[in-house]
């Protein structure tokens, strides 16, 4: 695998409404709590940064994003989520990705559509523990206490906002948890 290319000109498809900054303080984070569930209003950056072509066996040509995700609780400004990952389209055969890491011992790798007009696009992907193809891998602690059965991701973008729901399906304190986060971000353009 290579990474080539990596000017600004570089073809990314339906990826290229994601480049750059944004920036947002209405999350809404509903996560699991041994008591039911807990209630999180958030706020948050995103960065994401154009890293050109990577190949795979000389046959495969994927267009490739890298992005940072930090969120912060509102409530006590501390940090709750780290993310780190990439946004992979493959323009032969239309599908997206979305490969992403969290320090909690949980990788994704979810695969879904693009679709994309001149004035919204939308990134739908998907993954499920022990599929083939868009899986989910845990390590053994969370495995045993906070297995992740499902995710699922929205991403809309429509002219300088960002908006995505996700949920995630968490088997934890004894039963199955849908752990849902949303978030509206704005595009941010730093002075120069």
């Amino acid at each position: 695998m290579t990474a080539t290319n990596q000017g600004m000109n570089d073809d990314y498809g339906p990826l290229t409404v994601l480049l750059g900054t944004w920036r947002g303080g209405k999350g809404q984070d509903i996560a699991p709590d041994p008591d039911g569930k807990e209630q999180n209003p958030y706020y948050e950056s995103l960065i994401f940064e154009g890293i050109g072509e990577v190949d795979n066996a000389e046959s495969q040509h994927l267009m490739a994003v890298r992005y940072q995700q930090r969120v912060w609780r509102d409530t006590d400004d501390k940090a709750i989520h780290h993310q780190l990952g990439y946004w992979l389209w493959d323009k032969k055969s239309g599908e997206v990705m979305n490969s992403f890491t969290i320090p909690r011992g949980v990788c994704v790798l979810a695969g879904g559509s693009a679709e994309a007009s001149s004035k919204k696009t939308v990134l739908d992907v998907k993954a499920k523990a022990d599929d083939e193809q868009w899986g989910i891998l845990q390590s053994p602690f969370m495995k045993n206490n906070a297995r992740t059965l499902e995710f699922s991701q929205r991403l809309c973008v429509e002219g300088g906002s960002l908006s995505y729901e996700q949920t995630t399906l968490v088997d934890i304190y004894g039963s199955v948890f849908e752990h849902t986060d949303s978030s509206q971000l704005k595009h941010f353009i730093e002075d120069k």
